[in-house]
Parts: C-alpha cells; sequence; structure tokens
C-alpha cells in the first residue's frame, strides 16, 4: 500500500465559515492531517511527497477561469479596503442548473468580488492566503496516487486536504476547492475505459456527480445522508441517473439520518452492485469520516470498526483502487477510522 502527501497541503488554515446563519469556528483544521499521519506512521506507511504536477491535472476537470480565481482571489481580496481576512461571497449569481451544461461561461465582471459570488458556491470555503497553495498540492497528491495505479500498484491512499468531492468544474463548495477524487478518476482514464467512483462520505458527492454526468466511461456511485435533511440539500436524490450519454451512469443512495453500521454497509454494498455491473476496471473510493458517531457536523452512527467493515466489502471488489481522503472533523477519531478502513482493505 503507497500514500502520498505533501506538507503544503497543511498549509490552509481557515478561520471561519457559516453554518445555520452562525459564523462558526473551522472544521477543517490542519490538525487533521496530523492524525492521519500518525495513523499511518502506526501501520508503517511513509507518505510520498508528489512531484509538482503544475495545473495540468486540474485543468481535466475544472475550468481555466476558475482555476485562475482561486490563485488570484486572495491578494485582489485584500487590496480592498475594509475587506475582511478570507474571501467570501456576499453576492451570488442566478444559474439554471440545466444537466446538459457541464460548465459556465467565465464571469463576464473583472471584480473579484462579483467572481468571489460566481466561484464560491457557499460560506464555507473562504480563501486566505495559503488555500491555492494547499489546494493545488492536494490536487497533485491525488494525481500521484493515480499514477501508482497506473504503474502496477493495487492500492494507493491520497491524504489530500483540502478535501475536494464538493468542486464543481467551475465552482468550490463545503470546503472543497479542486475536487481531487475527478482528477483521480480522469487520470486513471488514461488506461482503464471504465472507471468509478465509490463516494463513502456522510455528504453527497455533488461536485463529483456534476462533473461526469453527462458521460457514460465514468461511474459515480454515493452514498450519503438523505439531502432533504444535510447538505447539500439541492442534490444527491436517487431519481439523480444521468443525462445524455450519462443516463444510468450515476446512481445516489441515500440514507436516513442516525443510520448504524449495518444500514450503511448494504447501502455500500448495493453501490459495490452497480461497480460490478458496470464492469468498471479501477476505482476510486472517496473516502469520508464524518460518518462517524462523534463528527461535530455529521448525522450519522457508525462506529469506529465500522471502517474496517467499508475497507473490507471495497477490498471484496478486487479492483486497482485510489482512495481519496474527502471529510471527517472529530480530530480524535478520524486517525482510528483510518487504520481500520486500511485494515479491512489490506485485510491486515
Amino acid at each position: 500500500m503507497r500514500a502520498f502527501f505533501h506538507p503544503d497541503q497543511s498549509l490552509h488554515d481557515p478561520q471561519q465559515f457559516m453554518r445555520v446563519g452562525v459564523i462558526s469556528d473551522p472544521k477543517d483544521l490542519p490538525s487533521r492531517t496530523e492524525a492521519l499521519l500518525a495513523a499511518l506512521a502506526r501501520r508503517g506507511i511513509t507518505p510520498e511527497q508528489p512531484s509538482d504536477y503544475g495545473t495540468e491535472p486540474a485543468l481535466t476537470i475544472h475550468s481555466k477561469p476558475f482555476l485562475e480565481f482561486l490563485e488570484s482571489a486572495y491578494e485582489r481580496w485584500r487590496a480592498i479596503p475594509g475587506a475582511g481576512p478570507e474571501v467570501l461571497p456576499n453576492v451570488s449569481p442566478y444559474w439554471n442548473g440545466s444537466p446538459a451544461q457541464d460548465r459556465r461561461p467565465a464571469c463576464r465582471s473583472s471584480s473579484v468580488v462579483a467572481q468571489a459570488g460566481y466561484y464560491l458556491g457557499d460560506l464555507a470555503v473562504p480563501i486566505s492566503a495559503h488555500t491555492w497553495t494547499s489546494a493545488l498540492r492536494s490536487s497533485h497528491t491525488a494525481t500521484a496516487a493515480a499514477d501508482a495505479i497506473l504503474n502496477g500498484t493495487d492500492a494507493a491512499y491520497a491524504l489530500c486536504r483540502p478535501s475536494g468531492h464538493h468542486a464543481r468544474v467551475d465552482r468550490a463548495s463545503g470546503f472543497c476547492y479542486l475536487n481531487n477524487s475527478a482528477i483521480a478518476a480522469q487520470r486513471l482514464r488514461s488506461r482503464f475505459e471504465r472507471v468509478a467512483v465509490l463516494d463513502v462520505d456522510a455528504h453527497h458527492g455533488d461536485g463529483t456527480q456534476e462533473i461526469f454526468y453527462r458521460r457514460p466511461d465514468v461511474l459515480t456511485v454515493s452514498v450519503h445522508v438523505d439531502p432533504d435533511a444535510y447538505y447539500p440539500y439541492y442534490i444527491g436524490y436517487d431519481d439523480e441517473r444521468g443525462h445524455g450519454e450519462g443516463e444510468g451512469y450515476n446512481l445516489n443512495i441515500p440514507v436516513p439520518p442516525k443510520s448504524s453500521d449495518a444500514v450503511y454497509h448494504r447501502a455500500i454494498e448495493q453501490g459495490i452492485e452497480k461497480v460490478r455491473a458496470f464492469g468498471a476496471q479501477a476505482l476510486v473510493v472517496a473516502l469520508g469520516y464524518d460518518s462517524h458517531r462523534e463528527d461535530p457536523i455529521g448525522l450519522l452512527d457508525v462506529s469506529t470498526e465500522g471502517f474496517r467493515g467499508m475497507g473490507e466489502r471495497i477490498r471484496a471488489i478486487g479492483l486497482p483502487t485510489v482512495v481519496v481522503q474527502e471529510g471527517g472533523y472529530q480530530v480524535s477519531v478520524i486517525g482510528d477510522c483510518l487504520e481500520q478502513f486500511l485494515a479491512g482493505l489490506t485485510g491486515r
């Protein structure tokens, strides 16, 4: 089992996010990486530092104007008299959300305030001095893990932070700036004709779904809390099946709040059946620990040991697998969750 991580990913240090009308303390803390690195060390795994791939992998998924915004937004924002310490949107555009459209045109306004509203989807993606560096390095980590699979490794873990599965082609949201799982899946497509993404984070992988929604070559499956009760609310329902050539290649499996290990495992098994029927040749697992019963923003009742069961079920698929780190915010338990998952995935 190979693992990848770049220390620059710890530089992103958000100071705030909006939750139910309250500016709250951040949850995506740099200490998350420390806990996960310690878990890898306990298993005798030393992460490799990925190469600098530049923006090339990200551009296979994201629009150039969006990346240019992420890179330049903080300095432009700080030049505004009286601006706050982080970039956060206070305006938002209307967009009809047509499933036939995979991206919008570039923002017509050159104002950073206008662009913040256009490219940032909510108040959970503040941009500060090091956000772009950390997000870009996180994409490199996912790319390096995918390259390891392309070079013959059976399983590779990408310790990505910031997370990615809420990021769309041209919009950041939900603590996510670049979609690392989608970048890894697209990288795998350079060799494998059929790639599946299995998202087991408690939140729906709405960005990943949107990116591949019109394509038959990448299957997207997401097991998550029913969006009627949980972020991202507007997407992630079981009637969303894909569009055009992608019809039938998206599967959402919502579960009720307070679901236990057994319920979550059954939902994952249902997703695995779809992966097998699709004939996937390689797999990306978007792994979050926010399904854990102690997660501060979670709604599920999954135990620490429940992550071993997830890993065991994924191991049984028997595919080359990239595991991409997504959410999970109870720092005291996420290391144990990773250890349990890897024990199940590797069988030891």
